[in-house]
């Protein structure tokens, strides 16, 4: 009797976790691999289309070629890579450059899945006590990461942007540790995507949404962090600051283009204003009490300003309706990773007209802004938050599984 009883509750555990034969390997993580896989084959051979800069980056910074070294940004401003990244890119240096190239997008490729599970368990550790349905959640988390792998590819592999991509890891990294309530954690990890891709400023209100009395010593790890990553540089060569003043062209289908900017280049207040406005965005959604929606709020503040329109940009987005429609509300169909595939990578290929597609990158942004900042969402309540690794119930009579166990 207590065999079958033992063999029963394995099976219903194995049920409310998704997992599949017993095995720590669940359904929907299956099918995300198969969906990855798929795409990285499709991809790779026209694959490591900026490669080439990460590679260059790294040898100028460890080698001893004049320019490199801690004059790295002064000579090379169009290197707009932080110095984590290149240094994450000398991992790949002992390889031939096809080889390193191919690794390094498995790499990159492979810690999209890893950041898909994270987002499940911050979801989880966010609704702890709540009475949420994990299955619904990984069926939600499912869905969303079908949209979010194939720009994922995009980043990864197309563009094999090492930068970016450890600057949303690292990102993802902190929400999870905000859900946890690290402070310090939350701290490095924000640092890490600022050193990683400086972009990854419009991140930094997730600080906010840590108690108050934790504020201080996050803070200060971040910034010391930062100041330890970049000081080098600019105390080593004060030209270097010439690196934040580099330039693009400013494209036509660019959202710049519908607020009367015409200037051939990037404008002179423009990367000023793409900080302030994510930053300013970020702290409107944590006072709000919508904090999930900060991801999505300094992506969105990225793409209105910046004058270039490469789709992996659209990474950054997709990575932020991932956290609002996993952690944010709890609908059971992510609407808004789907909404923002077809909008903007969607319009990318099939919009023939430059102007048009600014349009619709200047209104996916208003209404997804307008959206999770002011639409009306329901916050967990909790009626007392059971202990970590605890059970409570869930609707519908399911039982609610200990936190991670189906991620």
């Amino acid at each position: 009797m207590r065999a079958a009883r033992s063999a029963r509750a394995a099976t219903d555990y194995n049920a409310a976790t998704g997992r599949i034969a017993g095995l720590p390997i669940r359904r929907h993580h299956v099918l995300l691999v198969a969906w990855t896989i798929l795409w990285f084959l499709l991809v790779e051979p026209s694959g490591g289309v900026s490669w080439h800069y990460l590679r260059q980056g790294e040898q100028l910074l460890f080698g001893a070629e004049s320019g490199g070294g801690l004059s790295l940004y002064a000579h090379h401003p169009e290197l707009q890579i932080g110095p984590v990244s290149l240094a994450a890119a000398r991992l790949f240096a002992p390889f031939s450059d096809h080889t390193g190239q191919v690794l390094a997008e498995a790499t990159m490729s492979a810690l999209g899945l890893v950041m898909l599970v994270v987002v499940g368990r911050t979801a989880a550790w966010y609704y702890l006590g709540t009475g949420t349905n994990h299955r619904r959640l990984q069926q939600r988390l499912l869905v969303a990461g079908l949209a979010f792998i194939p720009m994922w590819v995009e980043l990864s592999v197309r563009f094999a942007h090492l930068d970016d991509v450890l600057a949303l890891f690292f990102t993802t990294l902190a929400a999870y540790s905000l859900s946890r309530g690290r402070a310090t954690a939350v701290g490095v990890y924000l640092a890490l995507a600022v050193d990683s891709k400086p972009w990854a400023l419009s991140f930094v209100p997730l600080l906010l949404a840590l108690p108050r009395p934790e504020w201080r010593r996050a803070i200060l790890w971040c910034c010391g962090l930062v100041a330890v990553a970049w000081l080098p540089f600019y105390l080593g060569n004060l030209d270097s600051l010439a690196a934040a003043k580099f330039t693009i062209p400013n494209q036509p289908a660019s959202s710049l283009r519908w607020f009367g900017v015409s200037d051939p280049t990037t404008p002179w207040w423009d990367r000023p204003a793409q900080a302030a406005l994510g930053l300013g965005l970020g702290a409107l959604a944590v006072w709000r009490g919508r904090w999930p929606a900060v991801v999505l709020l300094g992506a969105n503040a990225r793409i209105l300003l910046d004058p270039s329109v490469y789709t992996y940009y659209t990474a950054s987005i997709l990575l932020g309706t991932l956290l609002w429609d996993a952690v944010g509300q709890k609908r059971l169909v992510p609407w808004w990773s789907w909404i923002a595939l077809v909008m903007l990578y969607g319009g990318t290929l099939l919009i023939p007209s430059d102007s048009v597609r600014g349009l619709v990158r200047l209104a996916f942004v208003l209404l997804s802004t307008a959206y999770v900042l002011l639409w009306p969402t329901k916050q967990p309540r909790r009626g007392g938050r059971p202990p970590i690794g605890g059970t409570s119930a869930a609707p519908g009579g399911a039982a609610e599984v200990p936190v991670g166990a189906g991620y």
